[in-house]
């Protein structure tokens, strides 16, 4: 009676385990710490006082630090989808998906990583150790059952994308423990990176093309559709600029004038995503979009300018030129006529102009 032979285990060697084990960090999404930038840069313009030969070597630990978290989380995301990614075309080809990978030392390069980046953490501040961890502890809940968000729609996009303001209050720890982040900012910041997550689905869904194989790879698109996700991508990107706007109007008015950069943008991106094997789905090859780039860093560069430059004639063009609503025991503003020209007698209470 003849049986069937057994599978063969595949072997590896040392130096491609050691290979695979250095591929899982993903160091080359190190690109992704570009988003501190304006956790940075947003403080500076404020007190340009906080420049100092010494912060250079702060960002540079905290260069170090963010990558060294974020890199552990890609250790632990490679680990536990390794069984789902065997089910994916093209991530079916990663290290531990392929069996390379050695789960016990995944495992303790992935509390290495954390606990070198949180310390490193520590040599700058407590709060910027603090938004290390939280930064760890997300990846964790996006990661593991029985919570793994990732698994559940909308929550998948909105707990991953919370990676952008963690990543921006990094970049504001580093340059200071004293001013506090504008709420406006993180969200605006965090709903960008919300449109962006989406997309990366839209696109992820649209390759796959078969719902059982695409619910299969990733439990949320059981739920997802392609038209759902172009509709929360519109409620994202919605609510990113609506934020975005209150924070200009609040602290930086010259801002507004990037708002065509910003939006030119986010629709190059859109279109981005409807290619096949879009680098929507690999956010480290966008580089290999060279109209995506050169908007990118045009967007990037006129905004920090603008961070730098202060425009009065601007501010006096958006002077609010309604009448500020009346209360009781305050004498009501006078009547405006629409060119902004104040008729009738001067008011007693001038109208509220947003404190900057």
């Amino acid at each position: 009676m003849s049986t069937i032979p057994a599978t063969p285990t595949p072997s590896f060697s040392l130096a491609e385990r050691l290979k695979a084990h250095l591929q899982i960090a993903r160091l080359d999404h190190s690109i992704k710490n570009l988003f501190v930038l304006p956790g940075v840069i947003v403080p500076l313009s404020t007190y340009p006082a906080l420049w100092s030969a010494h912060l250079l070597w702060m960002l540079l630990l905290a260069f170090v630090a963010i990558t060294l978290v974020a890199c552990s989380n890609y250790v632990i995301n490679e680990v536990l989808d390794a069984p789902y990614d065997r089910l994916h075309p093209i991530k079916r080809n990663r290290p531990a998906a392929r069996g390379v990978v050695h789960t016990g030392a995944a495992y303790v390069q992935w509390i290495a990583m954390m606990l070198a980046g949180v310390g490193i953490g520590l040599l700058i501040n407590r709060m910027f150790a603090l938004i290390a961890l939280l930064l760890w502890i997300m990846g964790c809940l996006y990661n593991f059952p029985p919570v793994r968000t990732k698994d559940v729609p909308y929550l998948d996009v909105l707990t991953e994308s919370v990676n952008n303001p963690l990543r921006m209050l990094l970049g504001w720890y580093a340059v200071t423990a004293v001013l506090v982040p504008p709420v406006s900012l993180l969200v605006a910041y965090w709903m960008i990176g919300c449109y962006f997550m989406a997309l990366k689905r839209f696109s992820e869904l649209n390759e796959i093309g078969d719902r059982s194989v695409a619910g299969a790879y990733r439990k949320s698109f059981q739920r997802y559709t392609p038209e759902s996700l172009l509709v929360s991508v519109l409620f994202y990107a919605s609510t990113a600029m609506l934020f975005l706007g209150g924070f200009i109007i609040r602290y930086r008015m010259e801002l507004i004038l990037g708002f065509p950069l910003v939006a030119f943008t986010m629709a190059i991106y859109l279109k981005i995503a409807f290619k096949p094997q879009s680098a929507v789905q690999n956010p480290e090859k966008l580089y290999r979009e060279p109209v995506l780039m050169a908007s990118f860093v045009a967007t990037t560069l006129v905004m920090a300018v603008l961070l730098f430059v202060r425009m009065p004639r601007l501010e006096q063009f958006f002077t609010p030129t309604l009448p500020a609503v009346s209360t009781p025991g305050v004498v009501p503003a006078a009547a405006v006529v629409p060119s902004g020209i104040v008729s009738g007698p001067v008011p007693a209470v001038a109208p509220a102009v947003p404190a900057r």
